[in-house]
C-alpha cells in the first residue's frame, strides 16, 4: 500500500495556507478597483491612480479617450445610479435572507430530531454502520454535528452571495467611467471585480470546510465515518440556501427584466436601459441578486456538496479506516491547488495579455478557461502523486476496490476535461459568432413564431455532445475508483471555480455598465464599448451554468452513490415496482419544478407590465424625459412577488425526499433521485441554452456587426421585434427554472444523503402498513 509523500502535518498547513493566499488575492484585486474614485475629484489627465497605467488598451490605436473625461456631471450621476441599485439589491437580499433565515432554523431543529431519533436520543456508543464490530459515537452526536455542519453551509452559502454582489454593485459604475478610456480598461475593472468574488468564495468555502473537520475531529477522535457523515450538513445547508437564493434572484430579475423590456422596447420603442422606463433600476438590480447572489451560492452548494461526497466515501475506504489524513484530505487538496492554479490564471487576463480591441474580450476569457484547465492538469498530477498512496483501497458497495493514485488522477482529470468541453459546446450554441445562432436570428424574418421554433429546437439538440461527456466521464471514473472516482471527477470540474465565477461574475457586472452608461445620458460610443463587453459576457455566463449543469450530475450521482450506501440498500433494481415508481415520479418533479418557476415568473412580470404601462400613460411628460418615473413601485413589485414565489418551489425540492423516505422508504427515495437526475439535467441544458441563444439573437441584429446582421435591423424593426419577444420567452428558461434545475437533483440526493439514517430506520410507512 504504502504510505503519501506529503505528511500529515503538510497537508494540515498547505490548505489553509493556499485558502489564506486566496482571500489575500481578492482583497488586492478589491483595492485596485476602489482606485478608481466615484467622486468628481480627478488629476487633469483624468485617469485614475491603480487602474493599469498605460496598459491595457490605452494606447493610442485603441478607440480614443472619449472627449470630456471631466465632466463632472456624468461622474456624479454615474455614482447616484450606482448607490440606487446598490440598496434595492441590499433591501432584497436582507429581505429574503429573513425568510430564509426562518427556514433555516426550522430546517435545522427537523435535522436534529429526525436524526436523534434514529437511536431513541440515547448517548450511548453504537455498533458503526460498516464495520459491527467496532463501537462509534452515539446517533445523537450524529444529529447534532449535523446540524451545526448544515447551520455553517447555509451561513457560508449567504454570506458568499451577498460578498459577491456588493463587490459587482461596488464595481459596475467604475466599469463605466473606466469605459471612457477605452474598452480594455472597462474589461480590467469588470474581470478584476468578478476575481474578488469567484476568490473570496472558494477560499472562505474550503477554509470553513477545513475548520469544520479539525473542530469535528476533537470530539470524534478515531471515528471518521461519523465525523465525516456530520461533515455532510455542511453540502445541504449550502445548497438549500442556494436554492432560494437562484429561485428568488431568478424571479426578481426576470419580473423586472421582462416588464422593461415589452413596454420599453416593443411597445414604446425605447432604447434598453433607458432611464425613461420605470422598471429600468429594478432590472439591474436583478442582474446582482439573481445572476451573482445566485449563481454564487449555487456553485459553492456544488463545491460543499461534492467535497462531503468524497470524503463520506474516503472514510470508509482505506484512507479512513487507516486514518491517512493526508490521502484523506485529497478532494480539500485539489480544490486548495486549484485557487492558485486560478490565481495565475487571472494574472494572464489582468497584467500580461494586453485587450486592445473589442473582438479581443470573448477569446480572452476563453483563453482564461483553456489556461485554468491545462495547469489543472499539472496540479492534479503533482496532487496525485504527493498526497495519495501508490494502491489504496476505495469503498464499493459492500467490498473494496484497489485502486492505484494515477487512476485517480485519470478520474480528477477527465471531470476537469469534461467541463472544458461542455463550457465549449455551450458557447458554440449560444454564442453569435457561430451559425446556430446566426440561424434563429435569420428565423426572425418571418416573425416571433419561427423564432421561437428554431430557439427550442437549438436548445434540444444543443443537449447531445453534453451529455455524452457527462456519460463518458461516469463510466471511466467509476470503472478506475467506484462512487469517489465519480466524487472527484466531479471536484475536478469545479476545481477551477474561482476562475470560473470570475468569469461568471463579469457578465452582469458589464451588463450593469452598460444600463449605467445609457442612464447617465453618456454618448453612444460608450453603449457601444459596454455591450460588447457584455455580449461577451452572456456567451460566458451561458458557460458558467453549462459547468454548473455538467457538475451537479456528478455531484448528485457521487451522493446518490453515498446514500445508497449509507441506507444500506444492495442494489437498485428498476424492475421492482417500489424503486419504478419512484423512478418515473421523480423525473417528473424538474417539470414539475419548472412549470412552477415559469408562472412565478409569467405572473410577476404581468403585474410589472401593468405598473410600468401605468406610468407611462398617467405621468404627464415621462415619454419626453421631463418628469421622472416611479422606480420605488417597480423595485417594490419585483420584491414581493420573488419572496412570495419562492416558497412552493422550495419546499417542493425540500419536503419531496421527507414524505418519500418516510412514507415510501429508501428503495422508493432512490428512485425519485435517479429519476430526477435523468430528467433534470436535460432540461436544465436545454432550458439554459434556449434562453442563451435567443438573447444573444437579439443582441446579433441591436449590434449589427455583419452584412447579414444589418439586413434583419437595426432597432425596432419587425424582426427585431420578432427576436425581442424570442429573447423575452427566454429569460425564465435561462435565468431562472434553467440554473435552478442544477440545484434541485442535488439538493434532494444530499438530504436524502443525510437523513439516510433516518429512513432506513423509520422510513417506508406505507408499504409496512400495506404489508
Amino acid at each position: 500500500m504504502g504510505a503519501a509523500i506529503l505528511p500529515d502535518l503538510g497537508a494540515e498547513i498547505l490548505i489553509p495556507v493556499c485558502a489564506v493566499i486566496g482571500i489575500a488575492f481578492a482583497l488586492v484585486q478589491w483595492v485596485l478597483v476602489s482606485n478608481i474614485k466615484l467622486s468628481p475629484a480627478r488629476d487633469a489627465s483624468g485617469n485614475s491612480p491603480g487602474a493599469g497605467g498605460g496598459k491595457n488598451g490605452c494606447t493610442d490605436y485603441l478607440i480614443e479617450e472619449e472627449e470630456g473625461l471631466n465632466d463632472h456631471n456624468v461622474v456624479i450621476k454615474c455614482a447616484e445610479i450606482q448607490s440606487a441599485i446598490s440598496e434595492g439589491a441590499t433591501s432584497f437580499l436582507f429581505t429574503e435572507y429573513q425568510y430564509v433565515g426562518v427556514f433555516m432554523v426550522a430546517f435545522a431543529i427537523l435535522i436534529f430530531l429526525f436524526l436523534g431519533s434514529v437511536e431513541g436520543f440515547s448517548t450511548k456508543s453504537q455498533a458503526c454502520t460498516y464495520d459491527p464490530f467496532k463501537m462509534c459515537k452515539p446517533a445523537l452526536a450524529t444529529a447534532a454535528f449535523s446540524t451545526v455542519s448544515f447551520l455553517l453551509g447555509g451561513i457560508t452559502s449567504v454570506v458568499s452571495g451577498f460578498l459577491g454582489m456588493k463587490i459587482a454593485t461596488y464595481a459596475n459604475a467604475r466599469t463605466t467611467l473606466e469605459a471612457r478610456k477605452g474598452v480594455g480598461k472597462a474589461f480590467i475593472v469588470a474581470f478584476r471585480s468578478g476575481a474578488v468574488m469567484g476568490f473570496l468564495l472558494a477560499a472562505n468555502g474550503l477554509l470553513v470546510l477545513f475548520i469544520a473537520i479539525n473542530l469535528f475531529k476533537l470530539y470524534y477522535g478515531d471515528d471518521w465515518s461519523g465525523l465525516f457523515e456530520a461533515i455532510t450538513g455542511y453540502g445541504l445547508g449550502g445548497s438549500s440556501m442556494a436554492l432560494f437564493g437562484r429561485v428568488g434572484g431568478g424571479i426578481y430579475t426576470k419580473a423586472a427584466d421582462v416588464g422593461a423590456d415589452l413596454v420599453g422596447k416593443v411597445e414604446r420603442n425605447i432604447p434598453e436601459d433607458d432611464p425613461r422606463n420605470p422598471a429600468v433600476i429594478a432590472d439591474n438590480v436583478g442582474d446582482n441578486v439573481g445572476d451573482i447572489a445566485g449563481m454564487g451560492s449555487d456553485l459553492f452548494g456544488s463545491y460543499a456538496e461534492s467535497s462531503c461526497a468524497a470524503l463520506v466515501v474516503a472514510s470508509i475506504s482505506s484512507f479512513g479506516i487507516n486514518h491517512e489524513l493526508t490521502a484523506m484530505l485529497y478532494p480539500l487538496l485539489i480544490s486548495s491547488a486549484g485557487i492558485i492554479v486560478c490565481l495565475i490564471t487571472t494574472l494572464f487576463a489582468t497584467d500580461i495579455f494586453e485587450i486592445k480591441a473589442v473582438k479581443e474580450i470573448e477569446p480572452s476569457l476563453k483563453k482564461q478557461l483553456i489556461i485554468s484547465t491545462v495547469l489543472m492538469t499539472v496540479a492534479i498530477a503533482i496532487v496525485s502523486w504527493i498526497a495519495l498512496p501508490s494502491s489504496f483501497t476505495i469503498f464499493n458497495f459492500g467490498s473494496q476496490k484497489v485502486v492505484k493514485n494515477w487512476q485517480l488522477f485519470l478520474c480528477v482529470a477527465v471531470g476537469l476535461w469534461a467541463g472544458l468541453i461542455i463550457g465549449f459546446v455551450t458557447e458554440y450554441y449560444t454564442s453569435n459568432a457561430y451559425s446556430p445562432v446566426q440561424d434563429v436570428a435569420d428565423s426572425c424574418r418571418t416573425g416571433a413564431a419561427t423564432n421561437v421554433i428554431f430557439g427550442l429546437a437549438l436548445g434540444y439538440k444543443s443537449v447531445i455532445i453534453p451529455i455524452f461527456a457527462i456519460a463518458v466521464s461516469i463510466f471511466v471514473s467509476f470503472s478506475f475508483a467506484a462512487m469517489y472516482g465519480i466524487a472527484v471527477a466531479a471536484l475536478g470540474m469545479l476545481s477551477t471555480i474561482a476562475t470560473g465565477l470570475a468569469i461568471d461574475a463579469y457578465g452582469p457586472i458589464s451588463d450593469n455598465a452598460g444600463g449605467i452608461a445609457e442612464m447617465a445620458g453618456m454618448s453612444h460610443r460608450i453603449r457601444e464599448r459596454t455591450d460588447a463587453l457584455d455580449a461577451a459576457g452572456n456567451t460566458t455566463a451561458a458557460i458558467g451554468k453549462g459547468f454548473a449543469i455538467g457538475s451537479a450530475a456528478l455531484v448528485s450521482l457521487a451522493l446518490f452513490g453515498a446514500f445508497v450506501s449509507r441506507a444500506a440498500i444492495s442494489t437498485v433494481d428498476v424492475l421492482t415496482p417500489k424503486v419504478f415508481i419512484g423512478l418515473i415520479v421523480g423525473a417528473m418533479l424538474p417539470y414539475w419544478f419548472s412549470a412552477m418557476t415559469m408562472k412565478s415568473v409569467g405572473s410577476a412580470a404581468l403585474r410589472m407590465v401593468e405598473e410600468v404601462r401605468r406610468q407611462f400613460n398617467t405621468i404627464p411628460g415621462l415619454m419626453e424625459g421631463t418628469a421622472k418615473p416611479d422606480y420605488a413601485t417597480c423595485v417594490k413589485i419585483s420584491t414581493d412577488a420573488s419572496i412570495k414565489e419562492m416558497i412552493p418551489p422550495g419546499a417542493l425540492v425540500m419536503l419531496t425526499p421527507l414524505i418519500v423516505g418516510i412514507f415510501f422508504g429508501v428503495e422508493t427515495l432512490s428512485g425519485v433521485l435517479a429519476g430526477s437526475l435523468v430528467s433534470g439535467v436535460q432540461i436544465a441544458i436545454s432550458a439554459s441554452n434556449t434562453g442563451g441563444a435567443w438573447d444573444n439573437a437579439k443582441k446579433y441584429i441591436e449590434a449589427g456587426a455583419s452584412e447579414h446582421a444589418r439586413t434583419l435591423g437595426p432597432k425596432g424593426s419587425d424582426p427585431h421585434k420578432a427576436a425581442v419577444i424570442g429573447d423575452t420567452i427566454g429569460d425564465p428558461l435561462k435565468d431562472t427554472s434553467g440554473p435552478s434545475l442544477n440545484i434541485l437533483i442535488k439538493l434532494m440526493a444530499v438530504e436524502s444523503l443525510v437523513f439516510a439514517p433516518f429512513f432506513a430506520t423509520h422510513g417506508g410507512l406505507l408499504f409496512k402498513i400495506w404489508n
